[in-house]
């Protein structure tokens, strides 16, 4: 098969839409969950479709009733009449074979080649990029044979909280800014060339102090409360707050098992939060933040886990402009030790949302 023939292909499928109409590519998008950017890319070879996108749009393709009334959707395949499941299979088979790698099925979906530069992580005006994360209390840090800058076996990096969340994004950023500057910094040594920079907040307000800082100065409805029981019931117990009806607040708490000292977190609370940066208007803040650790990391995996990405990327592109500040928060599932990315499209996974135009 010649190169381009996937991409051919869909734009062509696209294009004939259903009665000689196009169907629009925010439509397409919308309809099968992913971000307009995305399908365009698939359109120009700059991405290839993985299997399970596959058959969403084969299956959108399969069916007028797709795009009725000028609004797309996508059909569960039980709905599909006999005919239309026909189309659907045979146009699956045919985009499978234009696929690198043939009908053998090619590469597994999380080796598809996809383009992170046009992903929540890539900053179209080339500037530098800081993260941000506390500084580990001295009491939790490893022997001073490894945190004392003194000791020739200095590992600077046993000083910064978040450390998975700090690897998994410091990744993720320097591949989808090429050529951009990347920096990790504690957040008690910020320099003004620092936080006037795309900035990134990661954890929360109990030891990043920069983080309470930037949710004040961005006006957020939503408070975090710190562990030490603020609220007056378990001291360590993290939970968000956030204007309810009738003036009570709405609490939103991470869960817990077991009996202190041998609890276990089965539940923590995810925030992420994105507004202009409050030292520089040109630039962005970001924060990524839990009630726990685990909580910090599921924010950020929302955003570069490459399952689930490319749908929170397109539910936050359907609600808010590239100028707007919002918040989310998130439950954020603990099983067998493990954070399962949030899936903000799934029914009750997002717990809180607010927004406002700038």
């Amino acid at each position: 098969m010649a190169p381009g023939g996937m991409a051919v292909r869909l734009r062509q499928l696209r294009m004939d839409g259903f009665g000689g109409d196009p169907v629009p590519q925010k439509l397409l998008a919308h309809a099968i969950g992913v971000s307009t950017p995305l399908v365009s890319s698939w359109e120009h070879g700059k991405a290839v479709p993985p299997d399970s996108r596959l058959e969403d749009l084969a299956r959108f393709f399969a069916s007028q009733r797709s795009a009725a009334n000028g609004r797309a959707r996508l059909l569960p395949e039980a709905d599909l009449t006999d005919e239309e499941r026909d189309r659907y299979l045979a146009l699956l088979a045919e985009l499978r074979n234009l696929r690198p790698g043939g009908a053998a099925g090619g590469a597994p979906e999380e080796l598809i080649t996809r383009s992170p530069w046009e992903g929540m992580w890539h900053f179209p005006d080339h500037s530098p990029v800081t993260l941000v994360c506390a500084r580990l209390p001295e009491d939790l840090r490893a022997s001073e044979i490894y945190t004392s800058p003194e000791s020739p076996d200095y590992v600077e990096l046993y000083s910064y909280s978040d450390l998975d969340a700090l690897m998994e994004l410091y990744g993720h950023v320097y591949a989808a800014n090429p050529g951009v500057t990347v920096n990790r910094r504690l957040a008690d040594s910020l320099t003004q060339e620092d936080v006037t920079n795309h900035l990134v907040l990661l954890g929360g307000v109990d030891w990043n102090p920069m983080t309470r800082r930037v949710m004040r100065a961005l006006d957020l409805p939503v408070a975090q409360d710190r562990r030490e029981g603020v609220l007056g019931d378990d001291p360590d117990v993290g939970s968000f707050r956030a204007p309810g009806e009738g003036g009570r607040p709405q609490v939103f708490r991470s869960q817990l098992e077991g009996d202190p000292p041998h609890q276990r977190l089965v539940e923590d609370v995810a925030q992420f939060c994105r507004g202009p940066n409050p030292f520089n208007r040109k630039r962005t803040v970001t924060i990524c933040n839990g009630n726990y650790g685990r909580g910090t990391y599921a924010a950020v995996r929302t955003l570069t886990d490459p399952r689930f990405r490319d749908r929170n990327r397109a539910y936050i592109e359907a609600r808010y402009s590239a100028d707007d500040t919002y918040s989310i928060l998130a439950r954020a599932s603990i099983v067998a030790g493990e954070v399962i990315t949030p899936d903000w499209t799934r029914d009750g996974t997002v717990l809180h949302e607010w927004s406002k135009s700038t």
